[in-house]
């Protein structure tokens, strides 16, 4: 009996035991819920303050806002810019001469070469002449017996002439004396023709420049077997210079000729020449579908070489006095939409610039643009000249927002008034109201120190309550 009592004292005694130790372990978990429920409902409501406050103030650029975006300012100027069409050629003489040999031989004698300047009537290159020799010799002595052939049968048929007349002879024999002499006259012409071409021959043993120019390509050299179907040199006729350009239908369409031209390298873009269009094609070309234009070199520089690589820029029309900003301090907006009667999917483009409002706001303007000349573009509404023109930093700006215009001093602004953040010792005390008010007032750092303190203060707060569970 006595044994059964102990242990039930026992039992009863180690519940009770169990039933402490379930009940410190609650009051633990519960306090530790409640502080993680303050840590949170403190991080949403700084969370959520701070971006109200971005919302309506960063971002807006409202007055008080948050710091201001630093931006480059320049004024907006009136230029003259022009509509151009542009395409690419190579830079030629006007007038390129292709000189093939007359006769053909061996090459004795190579006179000129690549780049040499040469004169009308210059010898270039000489063939060997002695056949052609040979033959002027040969047509000669030919002339010289025709000649004597020619003044024997002459002879003869003046005396039949006379015997016909003293009825002494026939008409037969006449025409018979008569068509000797004839065909005596026959022959010593062809042999006189016969000799010019002897003669002609022999000189185009000399090839020779015909016009004042300069030697582009030589194709013989020294031992080469001269043919007349066989270019030996070609040289550019010095009395201009001209490009070709091929452009297509939208833009030959618009080419009409005495428009001037500017001309500058293909790695450079300074100009280099200038000239007008002289001649365009009536026709496109039926495979690539490009019209010729040829444009007249009228002023050149010396950086101008033939066979160059030039950018030609054509003068549509010009515009005087006109707004003109870069094309970079732009903003470009693309939408899509659906286009209701064919289904497709169109682009609508719109552009805006920011222009500064007292140095420090910036203020947005839709642009309406005219013609773009390389990284200049015509506005034709939307700002004015003399206006600043935002050109830095213009991708992140909203309109109003609070701006800083570099290298301006920024004494005029008015100061803002920092909250007094002292009291934050029972901020938790606070409702949810009051709390998003001194949140809002606050700066990011501000709200820092307030989560901070409060945490301190919860943890405090929590050793408190674990020192006084482990003294029960």
């Amino acid at each position: 009996m006595y044994h059964s009592k102990n242990s039930f004292v026992r039992l009863r005694t180690f519940k009770i035991e169990i039933l402490t130790k379930r009940t410190i372990r609650l009051k633990k978990l519960l306090f530790l819920s409640s502080v993680l429920i303050i840590s949170l409902l403190l991080s949403s409501c700084g969370s959520s303050d701070e971006n109200d406050g971005n919302q309506q103030f960063g971002r807006s650029g409202g007055p008080g806002g948050g710091p201001a975006t630093s931006v480059e300012v320049v004024p907006v100027q009136t230029e003259s810019i022009s509509d151009q069409v542009r395409s690419y050629g190579t830079i030629r003489p006007q007038d390129v001469v292709s000189i093939t040999p007359q006769v053909s031989n061996r090459v004795t004698n190579i006179l000129v070469d690549l780049g040499d300047n040469v004169s009308r009537g210059q010898v270039m290159a000489e063939i060997y002449d002695v056949p052609f020799r040979d033959d002027v010799e040969q047509a000669r002595a030919q002339i010289r017996q025709q000649q004597v052939a020619f003044e024997r049968d002459s002879s003869e048929y003046a005396r039949q002439q006379q015997l016909f007349d003293r009825t002494l002879i026939s008409r037969s024999e006449l025409e018979t004396a008569r068509a000797t002499y004839l065909n005596s006259q026959a022959q010593l012409e062809a042999a006189q023709a016969n000799l010019t071409q002897s003669l002609e021959n022999l000189e185009n043993t000399k090839i020779k420049s015909p016009v004042d120019g300069v030697v582009l390509s030589r194709s013989i050299a020294e031992g080469d077997v001269a043919s007349s179907g066989q270019v030996a040199f070609e040289v550019a006729n010095l009395v201009g210079f001209e490009t070709r350009v091929f452009l297509p239908m939208q833009d030959w369409e618009l080419i009409q000729q005495g428009q001037p031209v500017s001309l500058s390298l293909s790695s450079r873009s300074d100009e280099i020449a200038k000239g007008v269009v002289s001649r365009i094609s009536p026709q496109l070309d039926a495979t690539t579908g490009l019209g010729e234009v040829v444009i007249t070199l009228t002023e050149t520089s010396s950086s101008i070489h033939q066979g160059a690589l030039v950018q030609a820029r054509v003068n549509l029309q010009t515009r005087e006095n006109a707004v003109v900003i870069p094309r970079s301090a732009m903003v470009e907006k693309v939408d899509t939409y659906i286009e209701p009667e064919t289904g497709t999917i169109e682009l609508e483009r719109t552009y805006s610039a920011f222009v500064s409002q007292g140095d420090s706001i910036a203020v947005q303007k839709q642009l309406e643009l005219g013609i773009q000349q390389g990284d200049r573009i015509e506005v034709t509404s939307g700002l004015q000249p003399g206006e600043g023109l935002i050109v830095t930093g213009q991708r992140n700006l909203n309109d109003g927002q609070r701006i800083r215009v570099a290298g301006t001093n920024q004494t005029n602004q008015p100061e803002q008034v920092q909250p007094d953040t002292t009291d934050t010792t029972d901020f938790s005390r606070l409702s949810p109201e009051e709390r998003r008010e001194r949140f809002q007032n606050m700066t990011p750092e501000q709200r820092q120190e307030v989560r901070e303190r409060m945490q301190q203060r919860n943890s405090r707060s929590g050793n408190g309550q674990r020192s006084n569970n482990s003294n029960q």
